[in-house]
């Protein structure tokens, strides 16, 4: 176990250290291969999943109080079904853990991945979650051994792939469609 901790402090070096949460309460809670994310807030502890299934009312919540239109949950239910990948980033609480960041992936698994649905709660943009959201889902892909990742992204959102890295379809071919260095 230890030498899985080192492992993924090695992969993903915002995960917090030894001061954290007990990895074994983290999982418990968070499933397989969750882990703390660390960022200053003094008293709250922030959590990294795959595994940890969705409610989809409280995922739809979150989509919403970024902007997004409803969508019908079964429809919803069935693209996180099929899709390559998901993260939730929660604000732990032993009781009642907070959704309050979330994105997904598409793609064959193989050769090419496309990142969707990216969105961090209005009351924590800004404190460096998204950013860490998007380290996690580009590692995360590239350890499927997937090279090719694209996003879709809405226009006001621009600057902030740009911030990291994201460069506009160079050849001006297809205005929202954007790949990751």
């Amino acid at each position: 176990m230890i030498k899985d901790i080192a492992s993924r402090k090695s992969r993903f070096p915002f995960m917090r250290n030894s001061v954290g949460l007990d990895i074994d309460l983290i999982e418990e809670i968070y499933g397989k291969g969750s882990f703390e994310c660390h960022l200053p807030n003094e008293g709250q502890h922030f959590i990294f999943s795959q595994s940890r299934p969705f409610d989809l009312i409280e995922l739809e919540q979150l989509l919403q109080s970024v902007g997004w239109s409803r969508r019908p949950l079964k429809r919803v239910k069935k693209a996180l079904d099929n899709s390559l990948l998901k993260v939730g980033l929660w604000r732990h609480d032993p009781k009642f853990p907070r959704l309050i960041g979330f994105a997904r992936c598409t793609g064959d698994g193989i050769l090419e991945a496309t990142v969707w649905d990216v969105a961090i709660s209005p009351i924590y943009q800004g404190s460096g979650f998204g950013k860490k959201l998007m380290l996690y889902v580009i590692k995360s892909i590239k350890e499927m051994g997937i090279k090719r990742i694209t996003l879709f992204a809405d226009p006001g959102v621009i600057d902030f792939y740009k911030s990291q890295g994201w460069t506009l379809d160079p050849k001006g071919m297809k205005c929202a469609f954007w790949y990751a260095n």
